[in-house]
């Protein structure tokens, strides 16, 4: 059965992947230059909360043994690919959309991983990471109603549901990282 995005979920599809791929391949080239150039300060590292060097030299930013980027760019490009051809109004086998939720919800349990581990172990944010875990749970939603928008009982309920769970995915991790960084926030604003 071939499956179909309409335009707008087209659309918003391409714009997150558009938006996670620059996130990621500005982050891979600030890594490279970081390792090239000595004493290179990446421009995201503002302070020591606001720090991707923090971030890029800890052991969870190369989780396979190379920079965690590499793989954004990777599963970015996949999207992106798709996206331009849904875009163009081309379906797909629903399988292929199926492969892509998979991917994008492997890509939120990272997240939630790397949420974890940039708050409390590594005590620092990276800019270009928040765009990553800004976009991916959108991006989820999207796909998940154009895989199982017409389902009945409770894939029903979660694709009526989805952006709520999005909204409640934000709020959590904005709730956390305020509290975790509560006296950095109070000092700023």
């Amino acid at each position: 059965m071939i499956v179909s995005a309409p335009p707008r979920s087209a659309w918003a599809l391409l714009i997150g992947a558009l938006l996670g791929w620059a996130a990621s391949v500005t982050l891979l080239v600030e890594k490279f230059k970081a390792l090239t150039e000595p004493g290179y300060k990446p421009l995201c590292s503002i302070d020591q909360v606001v720090a991707c060097t923090t971030v890029m030299d800890s052991k969870q930013a190369s989780l396979f043994g190379f920079p965690n980027p590499i793989i954004g760019v990777v599963g970015f490009s996949v999207v992106v690919t798709l996206a331009v051809i849904a875009v163009c109004g081309i379906g797909f086998p629903r399988w292929m959309w199926g492969g892509l939720w998979l991917g994008l919800f492997a890509g939120i349990v990272a997240v939630v991983w790397l949420v974890y581990q940039a708050v409390f172990e590594i005590h620092a944010l990276c800019p270009w990471c928040m765009v990553v875990w800004t976009v991916l749970p959108a991006m989820l939603a999207v796909t998940t109603n154009v895989l199982w928008g017409n389902s009945r009982g409770f894939v029903q309920v979660i694709v009526e549901w989805r952006w709520t769970l999005v909204a409640l995915f934000y709020a959590t991790i904005i709730l956390i990282v305020y509290i975790q960084f509560q006296d950095y926030w109070d000092s700023r604003f």
